[in-house]
């Protein structure tokens, strides 16, 4: 049974990931690098860094660093001014805190996802929050979902998580916990044939729990 739902962040609670990579493909051009959306999407599958073009391009690793600042500047100019909801999350949130308890694993850095929630209200939900600080190894390693197991002293079977990226779930097939994908239009070319299930919006999730607890 059921009990414990490990969310994934962007993408899946906030709308964040298309301006990320709007941040970062901004930050190359000013290096005369392009990165287009077809290999920014080929490095997230599989958990690399868009920085990856520009090294390979012979930039120094000086270079990068102070690019990768400057991205930050851009992603949280974004997130703070341009509008990321998600429609349905807090309902859905609301409705399932009856029955189950739940934790967000993200890849984000703390500063980035404490600037993104702040003002928002669906940390009040969560019984903790994990960013790729806070454990070992990032997806598509299975550590970042381990961990959030190991917090809720839970069983793989008792939880379930919920992710929109396969990068995302990957991580979640390697801790062998059955993770459910949620349809978003940004990472729509990635390889989902291993999820245990996919519902087309987060307002499914209620149907789905219920139908699997049944």
């Amino acid at each position: 049974m059921k009990k414990f739902l490990l969310f994934d962040n962007d993408g899946v609670l906030v709308e964040t990931e298309k301006w990320y990579y709007k941040a970062n493909k901004i930050a190359l051009q000013e290096i005369d690098v392009t990165l287009t959306f077809d290999v920014y999407m080929e490095i997230m599958a599989r958990g690399g860094t868009a920085w990856e073009v520009a090294l390979k391009q012979g930039h120094t690793q000086k270079t990068i660093d102070a690019q990768r600042k400057t991205r930050d500047i851009y992603y949280r100019e974004f997130i703070q001014n341009e509008h990321i909801e998600i429609d349905g999350v807090l309902d859905v949130l609301e409705k399932l805190s009856k029955e189950y308890r739940f934790g967000i694993i993200t890849t984000s850095r703390r500063v980035d996802f404490d600037l993104i929630h702040n003002q928002r209200e669906i940390v009040k939900y969560m019984d903790f929050t994990l960013c790729v600080e806070e454990y070992a190894r990032s997806k598509p390693h299975p550590d970042p979902y381990l961990a959030g197991m190991k917090k809720f002293n839970a069983t793989k079977d008792q939880c379930l998580v919920i992710e929109d990226s396969q990068r995302g779930l990957t991580s979640a097939v390697n801790a062998n916990i059955e993770c459910v994908i949620v349809a978003n239009a940004f990472t729509a070319t990635h390889d989902f044939t291993k999820a245990s299930y996919k519902i087309d919006a987060i307002e499914e999730l209620p149907m789905l729990l219920s139908n699997l607890n049944n």
